[in-house]
């Protein structure tokens, strides 16, 4: 598996794309609304008048496409819009323009974004009127676990639902020196050895994002991240592991008809580690490089039509389609890309009923962590070998 090559969200507008199954990720960025808003506010606040133009530079991390794209803009722009009303005669003059860096692997559905931007022009301008700043557009094809940009141009960096996705499979599972049998992640019966590759294999990406994107700040600039974690000190028992595990089962139902090899289901593997707040803590701290302002860890179900507090699944058949809809749309081509498309449909039907008969037990819900980071100056703290 070649992560940067094989890895996308479903593409299109279709039933199964992430376009039309995304309502999960769209709850998210509402619901962190607060905390990107103070995030531009301070950004524009230290806005420099020598700055390029006057030209603030924000770019979106993993975009991917459908509506959450622009949503995230549309909450930048509107957040600049009401304070430049706010500022009469301020000291500090709003930006000339905004520049808008949409970033994501090169698999990734570009023209569905950029075919919505002349609605989204519109929709916005009939919104804001003139306080709506001037603003651009364009695509970042690339890792962002690789150098974006060059030193101190961007302002305000912004991801969300990314980074719990790893740079790679750790290399000894893809060499199958270590292997984690009947899973594709981490659950109960993964082996020690397999959860500390995961671990290490999350360290050393966190460490490298923060040191690139530090590298690409302007002093004191900004980050706003928001990812799956784990609330479960158990890693074995982590809520993302059930997710994952139920599918894993849903697999070994196909071993067992048949249908998929036993070596196919061992040998796939996901790039992906769902931490604990402390695990993010501990590199941001360990890493000198920014200062955390804000961190939370909420959740949301698993279901992302279920918009209800409390423990109650009112419909756990209906449940385990939802999920299973909007599981699809984000793994569905890294395991069309191992096991071949064929068993797609009959795959997640099971794995919709293998999630009803756990939501008839158990509501389950996504832990999600939000943090906010504030770079340090560079000269102050530098990254050894940087």
């Amino acid at each position: 598996m070649e992560v940067e090559r094989d890895f996308h969200m479903s593409r299109g507008d279709g039933e199964t794309s992430y376009a039309t199954n995304s309502r999960l990720q769209e709850k998210s960025i509402l619901k962190t609304r607060p905390v990107l808003r103070e995030a531009v506010d301070a950004a524009h606040a230290s806005l420099s008048p020598s700055a390029a133009g006057g030209a603030m530079v924000v770019a979106d991390l993993g975009c991917s496409s459908g509506p959450n794209t622009l949503l995230v803009v549309s909450e930048v722009l509107g957040a600049i819009a009401d304070r430049r009303e706010e500022l009469v005669g301020g000291q500090h003059p709003p930006p000339v323009h905004v520049q808008f860096f949409l970033n994501d692997l090169s698999g990734n559905d570009f023209n569905l974004v950029f075919r919505s931007l002349e609605q989204f022009k519109r929709l916005a301008a009939k919104e804001k009127g003139e306080a709506l700043p001037q603003y651009y557009i364009a695509g970042l094809p690339g890792s962002y676990y690789t150098r974006l940009f060059p030193d101190h141009c961007v302002h305000l960096f912004h991801s969300s639902y990314c980074l719990m996705w790893r740079s790679k499979v750790p290399e000894e599972l893809t060499r199958g020196s270590v292997l984690n049998e009947d899973n594709i992640y981490i659950w109960e019966t993964t082996p020690p050895a397999v959860v500390k590759l995961y671990r290490r294999q999350f360290k050393e990406d966190f460490s490298l994002f923060l040191k690139l994107r530090h590298n690409e700040l302007v002093s004191s600039g900004h980050m706003v991240l928001t990812f799956l974690g784990r609330k479960n000190s158990n890693v074995l028992r982590g809520e993302l592991s059930y997710v994952w595990g139920l599918l894993a089962q849903a697999l070994q139902s196909l071993v067992q008809q048949g249908r998929v090899e036993k070596e196919k289901l061992d040998s796939f593997n996901l790039p992906f580690y769902a931490p604990s707040v402390e695990d993010v803590t501990s590199v941001i701290k360990e890493s000198e490089l920014f200062d955390i302002n804000h961190i939370q860890l909420f959740e949301s179900n698993w279901d992302p039509h279920d918009d209800m507090d409390g423990d109650v699944v009112v419909d756990n058949v209906q449940s385990g389609v939802n999920v299973a809809r909007c599981i699809r749309a984000v793994a569905e081509p890294l395991i069309a890309q191992h096991f071949g498309e064929l068993i797609l449909d009959d795959l997640f039907d099971i794995y919709a009923q293998n999630v009803a008969k756990h939501l008839r037990k158990v509501k389950t819900k996504h832990p999600v962590i939000v943090l906010s980071l504030k770079a340090r100056r560079a000269l102050k703290y530098r990254v050894k070998g940087s």
